[in-house]
């Protein structure tokens, strides 16, 4: 499907002359109540508040190609799509030029046949990811002339399992690694995020997740395994980090191996807890070690995400580590009447930082995949980290002060 955004007619694309609301008829429109925001003009949409533009699709992973720029004023364009996964981070565009980008999404169903769905808490029974629909978030000062939306059945699939630290947070201010990731591979690659917000290795497969990914993985696509949060917490003879998590973790990634996949696993994030003497308490017990183990033991990639954010907290330090957590004064958001004191769930900052350190994860593996990260993107080192000072991505419009499930 081609759209082109202009007051003139083009009879090769679906021409779009006006605002148009999206209606589930149509299969196409502005979203969100965003259309009175939009202006159309002679060769583009423009718009200084954040937009939304969705197509109503069937499940697959879809390449995008937005074509930007305004012979009127200079640009500068962010797009995020689905929940808030990042695909174009703050472009300029001069005046009279345009730059098309091209990226991959991946759309979903909770439906795996005509028995099993997924099960969907209640909180993502609303949110982008698992609707009916591609959408795209326009941020910025925008100039959109045409947006292509293809099929493509080749790509290289990242399918994601985790939990509140990996997951496409759908509401600002929270934030995961998975939804910034996005930002970072070339375009033969697309990820799928499964994870979801207070999940546990036996919940994610409990509700159908790991079947659901396993009845579409193919050769050459990876799983990565991010869990520990949530595991920690389930009691009892046969759990803990040697017990059900080690055993789980196996049966994850012997699972996609079967399937001509690559297994990555992932060690948990830190949580933000300091000691007097500026080094970070651990919270995840055996947990971390239990993974390395079964890494080693069954020959699987591991990232140590969690040695490298305890050097990336402790480079910060205490009071400056907290400008990457959900830790804001009270008011500072919309209906916000208490202050936001988070110490494992991320803003956009954070989650970005923690990409970056599994880009650089991936980097030091020797799996292919480490190809396909973009020959722009920077090394990263946690013991040198970037600080928010530099960040200056918009934030999305939708908000939301309940913080996510898992601590």
């Amino acid at each position: 499907m081609s759209f082109h955004f202009s007051t003139s007619k083009n009879v090769k694309e679906i021409s779009i002359d006006k605002p148009l609301l999206y209606d589930s008829n149509t299969g196409y429109g502005f979203d969100f109540n965003s259309s009175s925001k939009v202006k159309i003009n002679a060769t583009s949409f423009s718009c200084e508040k954040p937009a939304y533009f969705s197509v109503q699709l069937p499940e697959g992973n879809y390449q995008v190609e937005v074509t930007m720029g305004s012979n009127e004023k200079a640009s500068n364009v962010t797009i995020k799509s689905e929940s808030r996964r990042l695909m174009v981070n703050q472009l300029s565009i001069p005046k009279g030029q345009k730059v098309t980008k091209t990226f991959n999404i991946n759309i979903r169903t909770p439906k795996i046949d005509n028995q099993v769905n997924v099960t969907l808490k209640d909180r993502e029974k609303d949110i982008l990811d698992w609707d009916d629909k591609l959408t795209l978030e326009f941020l910025g000062q925008i100039a959109i002339q045409d947006i292509k939306i293809t099929l493509k059945d080749n790509l290289t699939v990242v399918y994601l399992a985790g939990d509140s630290t990996v997951t496409d947070q759908d509401v600002e201010p929270w934030a995961s690694w998975g939804q910034f990731i996005t930002n970072y591979f070339d375009d033969n690659v697309v990820v799928a995020n499964y994870a979801y917000s207070g999940s546990s290795l036996s919940s994610f497969k409990n509700g159908n997740r790991l079947k659901k990914i396993l009845t579409q993985i193919k050769k050459g696509d990876y799983l990565f395994v991010e869990f520990g949060h949530n595991d920690e917490k389930i009691k009892g003879e046969g759990n803990g980090a040697w017990g059900s998590y080690s055993d789980l973790l196996t049966e994850f990634v012997q699972s996609a191996k079967e399937k001509g996949a690559i297994p990555v696993l992932v060690t948990p994030t830190q949580r933000r807890f300091f000691n007097k003497n500026g080094t970070l308490k651990e919270t995840h017990g055996d947990f971390p070690a239990a993974m390395r183990a079964v890494a080693q033991k069954n020959n699987i990639a591991l990232i140590d995400v969690t040695k490298m954010t305890t050097e990336l907290y402790e480079a910060w330090g205490d009071e400056p580590s907290r400008k990457a957590f959900v830790q804001y004064p009270a008011r500072t958001f919309p209906g916000q009447e208490k202050a936001l004191d988070d110490n494992t769930h991320f803003n956009s900052f954070g989650a970005n930082e923690i990409a970056l350190c599994v880009l650089k994860g991936i980097r030091e593996l020797d799996i292919p995949l480490k190809k396909q990260i973009k020959k722009e993107t920077p090394n990263y080192n946690p013991k040198k980290p970037n600080y928010i000072s530099s960040w200056t991505l918009p934030l999305s419009d939708r908000f939301e002060i309940a913080k996510p499930d898992g601590n």
